[in-house]
């Protein structure tokens, strides 16, 4: 057993485990308190969550432009200071939630933690691509997942017991711990930014930034499916834990396992569905993961009480573990090596828009059309997503140069 998982480790550079170690504990620390987020500001300010949501979307919003900003700063000077820094400063957001008793508080602090969690996020992805050889990276990246996933089936649960005792401790918690990672992260990390283009063509191309991305018509296709399957996702984990308390009285303590089941799936289930996944097209899989998510966010409409929404939760999972490390890994790929960080930029865009659109959607629709509507909206939304990845993988007059890989 032992020599096995020696060989396993060694499938992988040191300074590979070091960071995917850090960025789990990024994920256990953000996940203690995110799934609560909506439901700590609302009934502290006593709003309606259509009175909230924006502020979510200013969260989001914010970070879009910190998404362009770090994919620039990554590739330009490297990946390692954009990590430590952003850390420091989610730490430093954390830390005065504690504090905020109104809303343009609430406001400003949203705005910074929006402005440093896509920093980071943008700069690891960069650096574990610079880091594994492209036959490796889909497995890499579910590995990544795995310990994503260990922080948060550890953290909403943890979560849901320190808001039970008190909000202001799961606060600090939050900030000494986004503090450490980013000490750790500047003593441990080792800058993996490539030093030199190898292919002289890229150099040119590289001039054109962002604007020269937009020629990869592919890629940007793509990335509309993607930002509708992110608003699908936003919905589901940020208004869950509210609907579920406001309209069936399931308390936070209760709802943490139904995000920890989700984390635990991937844990013991990533590895095994990539293996399957790699006998497939991405353009395949991203049909079958994000239509599989459609119908678990659609179906919890029609649920009334925790085990149903612990159901929905499951079959969503598996969704997710088709549709993530196939997604990042495709992105990966169609990057040429030294604009690597500013396509995973683009990536990590669609999660911005879509935690930026989500929050709106579901609020203006719990309030003004009923509760159950926003899960109407979030799976027909999730069905589009499910739609352009029809629509790629069906067109016969595409032209897909890079984009034709297998995920294998």
């Amino acid at each position: 057993m032992i020599p096995k998982v020696k060989a396993w480790l060694n499938l992988y550079p040191r300074q590979f485990w070091l960071v995917t170690s850090l960025v789990m504990f990024t994920w256990l620390f953000q996940s203690l308190m995110w799934p609560y987020i909506m439901l700590y500001i609302s009934e502290k300010l006593g709003l309606q969550l259509s009175n909230v949501t924006w502020l979510m979307t200013l969260n989001a919003a914010v970070g879009m432009g910190t998404t362009f900003l770090g994919g620039f700063i990554a590739d330009r000077f490297g990946r390692k200071w954009v990590i430590v820094l952003s850390l420091a400063i989610t730490a430093i957001g954390w830390f005065f939630f504690c504090t905020a008793d109104t809303l343009p508080v609430f406001a400003l602090l949203l705005m910074i933690t929006g402005a440093s969690s896509p920093l980071y996020r943008i700069a690891t992805d960069a650096m574990i691509a610079d880091l594994v050889p492209d036959s490796q990276r889909l497995d890499a990246y579910s590995v990544v997942r795995m310990g994503n996933n260990l922080g948060v089936a550890l953290g909403p649960a943890i979560g849901g017991y320190l808001a039970y005792i008190s909000y202001s401790i799961a606060f600090t918690v939050i900030g000494v711990g986004f503090a450490v990672i980013a000490l750790l992260a500047a003593l441990l990390i080792l800058e993996s930014k490539p030093s030199t283009i190898e292919n002289p063509t890229a150099a040119v191309a590289v001039k054109g930034g962002y604007l020269q991305i937009l020629k990869d018509r592919v890629f940007i296709i793509l990335l509309g499916g993607f930002t509708l399957n992110r608003v699908c996702t936003s919905i589901l984990w940020l208004m869950l834990a509210v609907y579920a308390k406001h309209n069936y009285g399931l308390s936070e303590s209760m709802f943490g396992f139904i995000p920890t089941t989700n984390a635990v799936m991937v844990i013991v289930f990533q590895l095994m569905v990539t293996k399957q996944v790699n006998r497939f097209r991405a353009e395949k899989a991203m049909i079958a993961g994000s239509l599989i998510y459609a119908i678990a966010v659609f179906s919890i409409a029609f649920g009334t009480g925790f085990w149903w929404f612990w159901l929905c939760m499951v079959l969503a999972t598996v969704g997710e573990m088709i549709l993530v490390p196939t997604t990042t890994t495709y992105t990966s790929r169609l990057a040429p090596v030294e604009m690597r960080a500013r396509y995973m930029s683009l990536y990590a865009l669609t999660w911005g828009i879509g935690s930026a659109l989500g929050p709106l959607i579901a609020g203006f629709t719990n309030d003004y059309i009923s509760p159950q509507a926003m899960w109407y909206a979030a799976g027909l939304i999730g069905l589009a997503g499910f739609g352009v990845f029809w629509w790629v993988a069906r067109a016969k007059n595409r032209k897909m140069p890079e984009a034709e890989y297998l995920i294998q």
